[in-house]
């Protein structure tokens, strides 16, 4: 506002009565933005005659004022526009910074940002987590934004809420919309911090409550009837693992025979095996550590895995025999294979284990529920929520609760018998 009365001081606009065609005409006197004189002429309506004069020059005042308005507001319109050619000045030379090699200017759609966003990051992340980034975008993040082609600097929050509502209506579940919620929200943030943008609008938008996650679970019968049936299954073993130890896939997958200390009686969860898709190939990826630092952990061996684990080791040596030149020697340390030496694939036991269970007339759960179904067991055994944390793995005390506090029928009971004995009932 400052600038814009100096102009006025400087422009010093006025006006003044002039007779043309016996109307009386208002001349406002302004300077232009080259500092020369120009005048501007607006009739009064008002006829030249005795009397009338006064009354011109108040509406010659008027037409003054409402230019003055006008003039006003074309300045503050001029400086507004002269901030915002500085910053895309600025937003040039930011993008400029991302990649030295090209060449970007305020007019990037932000699904175009968003590409480079990710593979400036790449090296930061893991790749589990790049690659699955990566399809998420090049799904369903690019059908919304190349249907609405909105620029980053004119992405607001009513965009991307849009975007969550649709993928909600579309049957998704608010946790994999939670998921698109943190790509976006990251890659506005790195836009923000590098001062592409002048505020996340990402952070406006609530994000989706999570859904209650109540999982499967079999119960012991169910379990000894799985084990049966799944004797000459190629994963049997996998099951076992997994089911007694409430693995998850990529740790059962990624034991090797290193972690088993038959003389101690230990295995040690310490190697994971994941599937990731790069470039349109899927590959296996062996990664020496786990999902988190608790995930890390030593566990006791049975007598009855101590044999099933035997009998794994017996049965590789056997089909490598068999197989001879054409078994596969690359993965022998590991203690899931396949027949032909190869390891079993994550893909393989998601897509299997559901035709196992048809197959065999048995209760449809996923191949994680045994994860469950390993902590309900304990539940029912009086072992505690710490106990348990530790068995699974969890990194958080409050995971394993959230997740199996439902099943502590236990610990329930105590407190209703705690309750019930502070009350005295009549009949």
């Amino acid at each position: 506002m400052q600038n814009v009365t100096e102009n006025l001081r400087k422009q010093n606009i006025t006006v003044s009565l002039h007779e043309k065609n016996n109307i009386y005409q208002a001349v406002i006197n302004y300077k232009d933005d080259n500092n020369k004189r120009k005048q501007k002429w607006v009739s009064t309506g008002i006829k030249v005659a005795r009397g009338n004069k006064s009354l011109a020059l108040q509406k010659a005042e008027e037409y003054r004022e409402q230019f003055e308005k006008s003039f006003n507001l074309q300045e503050r319109i001029k400086q507004e526009n002269d901030e915002q050619a500085k910053k895309y000045m600025l937003f040039r030379e930011k993008l400029h910074i991302m990649d030295s090699h090209k060449y970007y200017d305020e007019n990037i759609l932000y699904f175009d940002y968003l590409k480079l966003w990710i593979e400036k990051v790449k090296s930061n992340l893991e790749l589990t987590t790049y690659t699955s980034h990566l399809q998420m975008i090049n799904s369903r993040i690019k059908n919304y934004f190349t249907l609405n082609p909105i620029k980053l600097l004119e992405l607001e929050p009513i965009h991307i809420q849009n975007f969550y509502d649709i993928l909600l209506a579309d049957g998704l579940k608010p946790t994999t919309v939670i998921r698109y919620h943190a790509i976006i929200r990251k890659s506005l943030d790195y836009a923000f911090k590098n001062d592409l943008i002048v505020n996340n609008p990402a952070d406006k938008v609530k994000r989706p409550k999570k859904n209650i996650f109540v999982g499967l679970f079999y119960s012991e019968n169910e379990l000894n009837t799985l084990f049966k049936k799944s004797k000459n299954d190629p994963l049997h073993l996998v099951i076992l693992l997994t089911a007694f130890y409430g693995l998850r896939r990529s740790e059962v997958l990624g034991l090797k025979w290193s972690a088993i200390d038959f003389e101690n009686k230990t295995i040690t969860i310490k190697h994971t095996i994941v599937e990731v898709k790069i470039k349109g190939t899927n590959r296996i990826l062996g990664k020496d550590r786990t999902k988190t630092n608790a995930s890390h952990r030593t566990l006791p061996l049975t007598d009855e895995i101590i044999i099933a684990l035997e009998n794994a080791k017996k049965q590789q040596k056997y089909y490598k025999r068999k197989f001879k030149k054409s078994y596969n020697t690359q993965y022998e340390e590991y203690v899931c294979l396949n027949p032909d030496g190869s390891i079993v694939k994550p893909d393989y036991v998601t897509r299997h284990f559901p035709l196992l269970l048809k197959n065999n007339g048995l209760r449809h759960i996923r191949f994680h529920d045994l994860r469950h179904s390993c902590a309900s067991l304990l539940l029912a055994r009086n072992v505690s929520m710490k106990a348990i944390q530790e068995w699974l793995g969890h990194s958080d005390f409050s995971t394993t609760a959230n997740v199996y506090a439902h099943l502590d029928i236990n610990s329930k009971l105590l407190s209703a018998e705690a309750i019930s004995s502070a009350f005295s009932f009549k009949n």
